[in-house]
Formats: C-alpha cells, structure tokens, sequence
C-alpha cells in the first residue's frame, strides 16, 4: 500500500490527526523517533486500521508514500524541527511536499520554504489550533508557504479541519512564505488576551465581589448565552465546577503561575517590530511573568500596603458592568491582533483575508467563538478596514461598553485588584479615539536635547524643522542618535 500521507511525531496531538485523517478515507504512514511509540499507537488507539501503517526509519516512511509524497511533522517547534528536516531531506524528491503542523516561529517557516524551494520541494507552515480535541475531531489549520503545493494537500485538509454551522472548512490557505504560521502566531497572541481577561474578571469576581466559585461559574454560564459565546467561556464555566477530592473548587488549589511556550512573547516581540501597538496582548504576556514571581509576591504582599478601606469604597454595582467591560475589551485585543496581521501582511506582501482568517478560527481553535462571525462579516462589508474599532457594529458596542468598562478599571484600581489588560483595553481604546495625543511634547523634548527634528500641525506631513531652544545649539540636526 502506497500512503495518501505521512506523518512524524506520534504524541497526543499527532495520533488524533493520524485517526482523523484516516477517519475521512486517507491512509497515513507514522513514524516517530523512539519505535516503540509507533507500536503502541498501531496496536492501541489504531488498532484494527489496516490503513495505517507504522514506519521504522524515515527511509522507509517515505518509501512508504504515494509520489508526490506528502510529509507532515507534528514535532516540537525550534531546533528538533531543523534536525528532523535535515535527516529527511535525502529521502525526497522535487515536486514533494514538506508541511510543519508545529508552532514553529513563521520567520523560521520564511527560511524553510525558501531553503526546500531550492530544491524544487514544496515546504508548508501550517498553525494547528484546537488541542487534543480539535486534532481528533476537527482542528483550524492556517497553511501558508509555497503556493504550489496547495493543490496537492487542500483535500487532506479541508475534510479534517472543523466546519462552521453553515458547513465551511476551517480551513484556507493564508498567503505564501510564513504567512500560516504567522496568523497562527497572532491567534495564539489573541489567545494569551482572552484567557488573561477571563481571569481578571474571575479576580474581580473573587475578590471585589466576594463570588463563590459555584456562583462564578453560573454567570459564566450565563454570559455563554450573549455576544461573549465561546469555547473560553465554556470551559471557565467547567473548571470553575469541578471539585477537589474534599468537595473544595479545583482551581482555588492550583498555584497560580502560568506556564507559556512562547508564542505570545514572539507576537509582542513581532509587534515592536512593525510599530503596532499590540498593549493588551503583551500586558497578557508580561502578567504571565509576573505570575511566575510566586515567592517574589509572596513576600512583597507582606510589605507593600494596598489601598485603605476608606479609598476603596467605589465598587462595581452589577455582574452586567463586568461582563460589558470583558466584551469591550475582547474587541479591542482582536482590533490589535488584526492591527498587526494587516501591517506585516502588507509589508510582507501576503495579501492576507482577514475575513476568511475570522473564517478558520470560527470552528475548531480554543478562541473559536460567535464573535468571529461578526468579524468576518466587519471585513466582508470592508476589507481595507484599518481597525475593528471603528467597524459600525464594533464601534456601537463599545459605545455600548465603554461606561462599564471605565467603572470596573476604576473599582479595580480602588480596590487594588490588578486587572493589566483590561486597563490597557480601556487605555488603548482613549488614545485611539484621542485626535490629539502629547506626543506634540515628547517631540519637542527630543528636539530639545537631541536635535531629532519635528513636523508641524500647519505645514505639510514630511516636513522637519528644528529649533535652536537654548540659543547655543545651532541649525545642525541629528541623523544617528535617536531616543
């Protein structure tokens, strides 16, 4: 039997795809480095599926497959992927393709396809959202890379990805190049601002509210049933449920440092980069650092004093403020994370559809959610639109919004309840909306001290003047020194 696919790296994620795979009428070829894997999976979740074979070298993996051969690796990002590559390069041919369904870094994704290009071998970046369940049951995937190869994996993976309620795949090709793993990147920067937000709220309901845990999960439940519908929601409820063995809520006993695997530090990284200002998502970032500092706070708890009753008296008067104010907040995180597609997009050349991007994360991914189809329907009525921000409907909920979500950041700052993202949606929502920023001052300072230059309001954009503040500096203006 000659494979429709073959595949490498049989951890959780990479056996589900496999069944998946196979479920849909595709025969896969797996191989993984340490054989006694391969063995399990063959004679465990893979039993009885002739069409799935078991390869002990990638010699043989690929011996194993229908020519064109088509490659995947589901390994861990980094340098395990260029090892792997570099071991399975000899084993193929012009016309093959090679597709990384790991998280690999999209400016990795760049240098690949252009190194297997050299080749005549089709290389493809291709984010995998939706965890363990997704990967069995439908996932979103995000390919991207050497356009040529779409044709011959779009069937493999328009039948295994999640569809929509109306029947679309849950997946599109994004755009060349890194383009898949980029927008899976932004997905997962969006991921980091959901889940941060989330548990702001759950603090907020915690410790200005006084909520029980059973309470929490109720209105999350409740709000599951409005425009904040989505898997993140759905399983806050669940967790918020589920007891410890002495009846207590499991999450009150688990410590409270979040792990990551770097993708939300790659999309703020990319951020400054571009110039975005990606605020809320990187706040989600930096407060996944500071909860690592758990004996760090641990001690200053004992040190810094927080506000006095008296100052904390304002508080949030209704659970609907708290929730308006999480609705608010997650448009302005997607209103960056979109920000950010559409200027590395255009610098890159992608031509990325932001549409069908809202499209692919609709089903399958953990930020998969009603909201998606709003904003899918946002770039459908305009696909130059700069910002969610100002799309009709996002902008009439943030007007909506906007006087909840000044209430809850000021109960929070009274009561001293850090709540970063959520104040850096509220921030970011006053400057985007501010005509005049003082950065007319912060020029004048550099001006000042440095020489850097400035525009004026009445004259033309593009033309600098500088001014002798201290009458001893002279005419002469910087070109090398900036801050």
């Amino acid at each position: 039997m000659e494979a429709d696919i073959g595949l490498i790296g049989l951890a959780v994620m990479g056996q589900n795809l496999v069944l998946n795979m196979n479920d849909h009428g595709y025969s896969v070829a797996v191989y993984n480095r340490t054989h006694t894997v391969t063995e399990q999976f063959l004679s465990g979740p893979a039993a009885g599926r002739s069409d799935i074979v078991g390869a002990r070298s990638l010699e043989e993996l690929c011996a194993s497959l229908a020519r064109p051969r088509k490659v995947m690796l589901l390994i861990k990002a980094g340098a395990p992927v260029d090892e792997m590559l570099e071991h399975l390069g000899p084993f193929l041919e012009s016309g093959d393709i090679v597709i990384d369904g790991g998280n690999s870094y999209f400016e990795d994704t760049v240098r690949r396809v252009k190194s297997f290009g050299e080749r005549g071998i089709h290389f493809v970046g291709m984010g995998v959202s939706g965890g363990e369940e997704g990967a069995r049951n439908g996932p979103s995937l995000m390919p991207g890379g050497d356009a040529p190869a779409w044709a011959g994996v779009r069937s493999i993976f328009t039948d295994i990805a999640a569809k929509t309620a109306t029947g679309e795949s849950c997946c599109a090709w994004i755009g060349s190049e890194g383009a898949g793993h980029f927008v899976k990147m932004v997905h997962n920067g969006i991921e980091y601002g959901d889940m941060e937000l989330i548990a702001e709220t759950y603090h907020l309901m915690r410790e200005a509210y006084g909520m029980s845990a059973p309470a929490m999960a109720d209105a999350f439940r409740d709000w599951n049933r409005t425009e904040l519908e989505s898997y993140l929601i759905e399983i806050t409820e669940a967790i918020l449920r589920f007891p410890d063995p002495d009846g207590s809520p499991l999450v009150e006993r688990i410590l409270d440092s979040a792990g990551q695997k770097g993708t939300g530090k790659w999309v703020s990284q990319t951020s400054l980069d571009a110039g975005v200002p990606l605020t809320l998502i990187t706040e989600a970032v930096f407060a996944r650092f500071l909860s690592a500092l758990v004996e760090e706070r641990a001690d200053a708890a004992d040190i810094l004093e927080g506000p006095k009753a008296a100052a904390a008296a304002p508080t949030v008067t209704t659970l609907e403020d708290l929730r308006r104010a999480l609705l608010a907040a997650k448009i302005v995180s997607y209103a960056q994370g979109f920000m950010l597609m559409r200027e590395v997009g255009s610098a890159r050349g992608w031509d990325l559809d932001y549409g069908s991007i809202a499209q692919v994360w609709r089903g399958g991914c953990i930020i998969r959610s009603a909201f998606l189809d709003r904003i899918k329907q946002a770039f459908d009525r305009d696909a130059e639109l700069p910002s969610l921000l100002v799309d009709t409907y996002f902008a009439g909920i943030l007007g909506d919004c906007q006087a909840a979500l000044r209430r809850v950041v000021a109960a929070a700052a009274a009561t001293g309840v850090p709540i970063p993202s959520l104040s850096a949606a509220l921030a970011f929502y006053d400057g985007y909306r501010c005509a005049r920023l003082p950065a007319n001052l912060i020029q004048a300072q550099r001006d000042y001290f440095g020489a850097h230059t400035y525009e004026r309001v009445d004259r033309p954009r593009g033309e600098f003047h500088h001014t002798d503040w201290t009458g001893t500096g002279g005419p002469a203006t910087s070109n090398s020194y900036n801050a």
